[in-house]
């Protein structure tokens, strides 16, 4: 079983790298920068936690010598930003993507690099952006993947389907260099009905039910993927919530988590004592929470001069604790209402309060007390609400050392 080279991209509090060094994995190189703010807090977390012999980049990642600041690794990962990933044609230059966005660093780094294998998280709508070009930005990703040589799988994962206590959703995408035993799996597999259930990257750790026969399924040859020009001008493509690219073959499904194992709700989570900040006692901000949390409808009128009705659906108000907790946003915790935020009637005490640090930590799978390392709870917060569920990566890092 083999044990991968890591360097983890964009790394925030280090979620990605718990997860595979709980798996048997090393990071070898890490990078990690807050833009425009000159406090570093998820750094300064990071490097307390891991006390590395190698330099770990606290700078833009622009300003990173890939050739000399970053070593030889296997496995390149990172969760990145969903943006604008159209391209543009700078006369010899051949393509060029947009200043600031993230993912041409990424495409960088694997042009020069080469590693094995890349396993990247992003946010769900990936798959669908942009709204006037659906699937163009996933598809453009897919270009420059395919163009490097690596065949792609990608999966579309609710943390909470799989026993977790954060209802989270991201889309996953692991990508291997032809020479590898993954690519070479899904060279012999990808033309079997059932690779996607029982023969892809994620079909161990992440089962999905194995009737297909109400899912949509589209497989066609995409003769244009590697112009990644052309895809960034004129590509859309309904790509759904699994699927794989194969030389110029793509192959998207609907498929359905199953799983039978044991499930963590946020009630088994809750710290035993808990400061008595963190509770809301005001009857005005109280009220305040419920109202925030109905539902709503209200006429809006249009800049054109017609109008519309704007509605919202209610959210439970306070929390079921028997339930997973919805996604950790990144302005979580403190006294101020909202509609998104968490608000729970403490089991032991029957009164309204809000989710501590320690507990948002717990939810995405960390250790309780991880970003305690000097920053504010506004910024612990923040940074859990960038964070990915660790247990997914742990499962992820498993399967890697399969082959």
């Amino acid at each position: 079983m083999q044990s991968l080279k890591v360097i983890e991209l964009f790394a925030g509090v280090g979620g990605f790298r718990i997860g595979l060094e709980n798996s048997g994995h090393k990071t070898v190189w890490a990078n990690q920068w807050e833009p425009k703010i000159q406090a570093q807090h998820a750094y300064d977390c990071y490097a307390s936690h891991f006390k590395d012999s190698f330099k770990n980049a606290n700078t833009d990642i622009n300003d990173v010598d890939i050739d000399n600041d970053i070593p030889h690794h296997d496995l390149l990962v990172g969760g990145f930003p969903c943006q604008d990933y159209s391209v543009a044609t700078v006369q010899a230059q051949g393509i060029e993507g947009k200043k600031g966005v993230l993912w041409w660093n990424i495409e960088q780094i694997l042009r020069k690099k080469r590693p094995k294998y890349v396993l990247l998280e992003n946010v769900d709508r990936l798959l669908r952006s942009p709204t006037f070009q659906r699937g163009r930005d996933f598809g453009v990703i897919l270009s420059c993947l395919h163009n490097l040589g690596y065949c792609v799988e990608w999966r579309v994962i609710n943390a909470a389907e799989y026993g977790f206590p954060q209802k989270r959703r991201r889309t996953f995408f692991f990508a291997s260099l032809k020479g590898t035993s993954w690519y070479e799996n899904m060279e012999k597999h990808h033309t079997e009905g059932d690779f996607i259930h029982n023969k892809g990257f994620f079909s161990d750790e992440f089962k999905v039910e194995q009737d297909q026969s109400s899912t949509l399924n589209l497989m066609e040859t995409i003769k244009e993927i590697s112009d990644t020009q052309k895809i960034s001008d004129s590509f859309s493509y309904h790509f759904l919530n699994a699927g794989f690219l194969f030389k110029n073959t793509i192959n998207t499904k609907k498929v359905i988590p199953e799983y039978d194992g044991k499930r963590t709700v946020l009630g088994d989570i809750l710290d035993k004592k808990v400061d008595n900040k963190y509770f809301v006692t005001d009857d005005a901000q109280i009220w305040k929470w419920k109202e925030l949390k109905g539902s709503k409808k209200k006429k809006v009128k249009r800049k054109d001069g017609g109008t519309f009705f704007y509605s919202e659906g209610s959210m439970p108000f306070p929390e079921p604790l028997e339930a997973p907790a919805r996604t950790i946003i990144t302005s979580e915790g403190g006294q101020t209402p909202s509609r998104f935020k968490h608000i729970i009637s403490d089991p032991k005490q029957n009164k309204y309060r809000t989710l501590t640090p320690d507990e948002v930590e717990k939810i995405c799978g960390f250790p309780a007390g991880w970003t305690n390392t000097g920053m504010p709870d506004n910024w612990r917060y923040f940074c859990m609400g960038n964070a990915l569920v660790v247990g997914l990566i742990e499962k992820m890092g498993k399967t890697l050392r399969k082959k």
